[in-house]
Parts: structure tokens; sequence; C-alpha cells
């Protein structure tokens, strides 16, 4: 067997893997009627002239499953975090008190779930879409690695099937999980 194209798959696996990591990832910013800290990850705050991540200059807290209670380290800087906040365009209103701000979420309404549950598949999609681009450029990779080193056409082929089950692998695994949050997105 040619270790060229075993590294191939390692490193195939690798970037499928990738790919539903990142999906994941867009997944904890998908609003659902219960509070989730996962949604200030992409908010960053202006702090003594540097975007600094919210989450690392507050402690952000769940209070009765319904709002997100952000406690700044830095007492100084609540209204520079809220205009983060403002302009990171949430939906939600930050409510201060002048030693953290309190985001209630409010229940979806059942236009707002429907579509956050499409943007939960259009991410599911660009996942797939990810993991087939990985498919494509492995198999050829694999593929010029064969005429290299001028193996038989039945280890290619072999090589090929292995490729495709990894793709099948990691499309059901972004299918399930696209299940799973739509599920919680629709959950009133």
């Amino acid at each position: 067997m040619s270790e060229a194209i075993e590294e191939l798959l390692l490193l195939c696996e690798e970037k499928m893997e990738k790919a539903v990591t990142q999906m994941k990832r867009e997944f904890a910013s998908v609003r659902t009627g219960r509070a989730n800290p996962g949604i200030l990850d992409k908010v960053s705050v202006d702090y003594y002239g540097v975007p600094t991540p919210l989450r690392q200059m507050s402690q952000v807290s769940v209070a009765e499953g319904t709002t997100l209670v952000i406690t700044p380290y830095d007492k100084s800087i609540i209204k520079e975090i809220e205009k983060a906040l403002i302009k990171a365009e949430l939906g939600i209103t930050p409510n201060s008190d002048g030693i953290c701000i309190r985001l209630p979420f409010p229940p979806l309404t059942e236009e707002r779930r429907k579509a956050t549950a499409k943007e939960v598949k259009k991410y599911g999609e660009d996942a797939k879409v990810a993991v087939r681009n990985v498919r494509r450029d492995i198999t050829d990779d694999v593929k010029k690695v064969e005429k290299s080193e001028n193996l038989s056409e039945d280890v290619a082929k072999d090589y090929q099937d292995k490729i495709q089950k990894l793709t099948d692998k990691y499309t059901g695994i972004v299918d399930s999980l696209v299940a799973e949050k739509e599920k919680e997105v629709l959950t009133v």
C-alpha cells in the first residue's frame, strides 16, 4: 500500500472533521429560544482602540435559561460593551444597570423559528459542500500519486472507495447534527 495515499486519507478525514467543527461553531451563533453564550463569540468590543472579544473581557452567565448576564471585569467599559452588542445586531436589546448587562431572549415567533431553521439548513449545506470539495481535492491527489507510483487501477479504486466512505460518513454526521439543531430551533 502506498504511504503517500495513506497520508492523503488521514488528511482527508482531518479536513472533513474541520468542516463539521466549523458548522458546529456556526450553530453556536444561531439564536434559539434559549440563552446561549455562544451567540456572543463574534462580538468584539473597542477596548482602548483595540477590538477585543467580549468573552475575554467579561464573565458571561445564563440566568433563568432565557437571559444572558454579562459582567465586565472593568466596569468602565459597560457603555462600549452596550455599543458593541447593538452593533452586532443580535436582535436583542441590552439592559444595563451600571454593574452588568442583561440580554433577555424573547421567545421566537413561529416565523422566526422557520427562518432560523432555514439558516441551520444553509450551514449544513455549506458543510456538505466543504466535505465534497475535500473529497474532490483528495481524489485528484490520489490520481496524481497513482500515476507517479504506477499503482494498479484496483488499488486506486480501493482508495477512491475509502474516500467515498469517509465522505458518506461525514455527510451523515452533518445531516444528523442539522436535524438535531432544527428540532431544537422548532421546539417551542
